[in-house]
């Protein structure tokens, strides 16, 4: 009984936690899966006539069965506000819908059996009006989306073909995004590895302050750090005048590239820094002067001693920083120009602009695989190895 009663408790304790993973975490993933997923309003509308022009041409006049289908779907709806999205998604693909659907359901409304749907309107024999029915329920394949994510499309005998030049700029933005997000990696890695090993090298209060120049900026909003660069890098800005003043002159520093790169290292320096850092605390200091003892010169004895030790955590902080950038919005929507917009941009377009939630959910998706990749990486990296000390 009192084993029962510490397992209650222990239940008890952890599940405020499961609870708030499962309401801030797992619900909203499950959430943009199932957006992901298209549905189309027309095929949940007229789910018989969806199933009946599956395999139309859409060239020969409509099938007999598929007017037997549209006719109970159409008698099967309880009431107009039912069709009302089947209506309006329809008449955005070709006008005449409205009145079309208005006209046919009053007239089926009540009866029985086969109707002749060309003497109710004769719209209904042309093909041109069953073509937007077709095209509707032919898009509802489940990765209708995620392949359009990647400019990418199924054709109808199931052949996934690149999408035609121009239609989307979806894989160029994701390898844009890769390309930042692997400069920044690099520009973090080239200041933090020297700034982590020489806060490592020193004691007492100097390496305090090392450290708090590294976490304060943690402390800092993200827009307020960026607003900052923004007015650092303008072109009447402090960097400027400070490279007019030494004969440089002024360089385009901002709208552009260079500036997304010079904002987001600044920002994710720390995350460089820090794994770095507690791997070099690790480290006997006696190791360099070893080498050296032994007629090794210093960068040899880098290259061949401190930096293998340290890899472990220069690939954990480059993981880090490569995860945090590739989801950044605001730097490079403030700091950037056109060229320079990731893929969070795009999403936020999809989601805001066009309300495309599909193709947001589905943009997010492919960035949640890349992450969870390299997550698993990283704590592949960060768990001891067996029989490690």
């Amino acid at each position: 009984m009192s084993g029962l009663r510490q397992r209650l408790v222990a239940l008890a304790l952890v599940l405020p936690l499961l609870l708030f993973l499962g309401v801030f975490f797992a619900w909203p993933l499950v959430t943009m899966s199932a957006e992901a997923i298209p549905q189309s309003v027309v095929a949940r509308g007229l789910p018989r006539t969806a199933a009946a022009a599956a395999a139309w041409d859409r060239t020969t006049p409509p099938t007999e069965a598929m007017r037997e289908a549209l006719v109970a779907d159409l008698r099967a709806a309880p009431d107009d506000q039912a069709l009302a999205g089947v209506v309006q998604t329809l008449n955005s693909a070709k006008s005449g819908y409205r009145t079309l659907i208005a006209r046919t359901v009053a007239a089926l409304r009540g009866g029985e059996g086969p109707a002749d749907l060309a003497a109710i309107d004769r719209r209904w024999a042309d093909p041109a009006f069953w073509r937007p029915i077709a095209a509707e329920t032919a898009n509802t394949r489940p990765d209708a989306n995620l392949l359009a994510a990647l400019d990418l499309r199924r054709d109808e005998d199931g052949t996934i073909r690149s999408l035609p030049e121009g239609a989307s700029a979806n894989r160029r933005i994701l390898v844009r995004t890769f390309v930042i997000a692997g400069l920044v990696t690099l520009a973090c890695l080239l200041i933090g590895l020297p700034y982590a090993m020489l806060m490592a090298s020193l004691e007492g209060w100097r390496r305090q302050v090392l450290l708090a120049a590294v976490l304060l900026p943690l402390w800092t909003s993200l827009l307020v750090r960026t607003a900052a660069w923004f007015i650092l890098l303008q072109d009447n800005g402090p960097v400027n005048g400070l490279l007019r003043a030494v004969g440089i002159g002024a360089l385009p520093l901002i709208f552009n590239r260079t500036g997304v790169v010079v904002a987001m290292t600044h920002v994710l320096l720390p995350f460089m820094v820090l794994p770095i850092y507690s791997v070099l605390l690790g480290i006997p200091r006696n190791l360099m002067q070893a080498a050296g003892s032994m007629g090794a010169h210093p960068i040899r004895a880098f290259v061949e001693v401190l930096l293998p030790l340290s890899a472990r955590g220069i690939v954990a902080g480059a993981l880090l920083v490569f995860m945090a950038a590739i989801g950044y919005y605001i730097t490079p929507a403030l700091i950037g120009g056109p060229q320079d917009q990731m893929i969070s941009s795009i999403i936020a377009f999809y989601a805001l602009q066009t309300a495309n939630w599909g193709m947001a959910s589905a943009l997010g998706l492919v960035l949640l695989a890349i992450t969870i990749v390299l997550y698993a990486v990283y704590h592949r990296l960060s768990v001891d190895e067996p029989g490690r000390a």
